[in-house]
């Protein structure tokens, strides 16, 4: 019986080997660019803004290349791939309990002219961010004491498109202290000034406190766009009527 032997082909093995190669290269350079691309745009797009406003800057500059700043990209872009829904504004504080919706007034609108928003719609009965800006559970609605605040998705500026609600806020950052905000309940409408622009942790739920002093309204996002990493805090009052 003649036996025959068919010649291995190591050709066709080194190129499945070279195209896995390949293949792990794109993962790996493709999640680099997902954790530090947002990162590298805060550097382009938004520091300038920031500086020229004089609040703190998200990732100050002085700690852009430490230990501790690395470990936070690290730790933002786990989260964000952890499967934590952040459609859903409840998951934005994580630690905070917020009370049920406030249907006193279930939706309003507000409108900012200086980033070109236009009737945006608020809802105070459920927390999808998707659909709409959210009035956080167990704040104020305005135009009553307290501290309304909105929440509202961002993301990078290319991305941005202004009757989406999963971007409505990307523009957020160029805001400044003496803007308006103004806010359409029912038919009256009210107008709020912007009084301070600050960067806060996921863990500060300090803005989300009540002052029954004045009416106060407070839009928040998560910031730099396009990431998790911060919540940029925009404050108002009501302007005297």
């Amino acid at each position: 019986m003649v036996k025959y032997y068919k010649k291995g082909n190591p050709k066709g093995r080194k190129n499945i080997l070279r195209l896995l190669s390949f293949t792990s290269l794109i993962f790996g350079v493709s999640i680099f660019i997902y954790a530090f691309f947002p990162l590298i745009s805060w550097q382009i797009y938004f520091a300038p803004v920031f500086a020229n406003q004089e609040i703190n800057a998200p990732i100050p500059k002085v700690s852009i290349v430490s230990g501790n700043t690395l470990a936070s990209l690290i730790s933002g872009a786990s989260e964000s791939l952890s499967g934590i829904n952040y459609a859903d504004a409840q998951n934005w504080f994580p630690g905070y309990n917020p009370k049920n919706g406030n249907l006193k007034t279930p939706i309003y609108n507000i409108s900012i002219p200086k980033i070109g928003i236009e009737n945006a719609e608020v809802s105070a009965k459920d927390t999808d961010l998707t659909k709409h800006l959210v009035n956080y559970g167990g704040t104020a609605l305005p135009p009553e004491r307290g501290n309304a605040v909105i929440f509202g998705h961002s993301t990078l500026p290319q991305l941005y498109n202004q009757k989406d609600y999963k971007t409505i806020f990307s523009y957020l950052f160029k805001l400044q202290t003496g803007d308006d905000i103004i806010v359409k309940v029912g038919n009256v409408i009210y107008n709020y000034k912007i009084e301070s622009i600050t960067v806060v942790d996921p863990t500060n739920t300090a803005v989300l406190e009540q002052n029954y002093g004045d009416s106060f309204l407070t839009l928040i996002t998560c910031t730099p766009p396009g990431t998790i990493w911060k919540r940029l805090v925009v404050k108002a009052r009501l302007t005297k009527i």
